[in-house]
């Protein structure tokens, strides 16, 4: 499913027009984008939780001349699924 499958799928669902679906969907991106950027976490009771993860600065190889190389520290975006979306799947 990409983006506007998704879009066509709340609209249908929620009984919006298209473009109020596309808002909404546009609007929930926002708002978990905005709280990860400022450090903090979203919780979505029932589907899961999305978060920041640190990752340390660590050394690597650069496949093609296996020289070593530093790879610098940074943070990701990590989803973790909630009970109730893991046993939705695992049916």
């Amino acid at each position: 499913m990409n983006k506007s499958t998704l879009v066509e799928f709340v609209a249908a669902n929620a009984n919006l027009k298209k473009k109020d679906a596309e808002a909404a969907v546009n609007a929930m991106f926002k708002a978990i984008e905005t709280e990860l950027a400022t450090g903090g976490k979203v919780q979505i009771a029932g589907f899961g939780s999305f978060k920041v993860k640190e990752r340390a600065e660590r050394v690597g190889r650069n496949p093609k001349t296996k020289e070593a190389i530093t790879i610098p520290a940074s943070k990701a975006p990590a989803f973790v699924a909630g009970k109730d979306l893991k046993e939705a799947v695992n049916k």
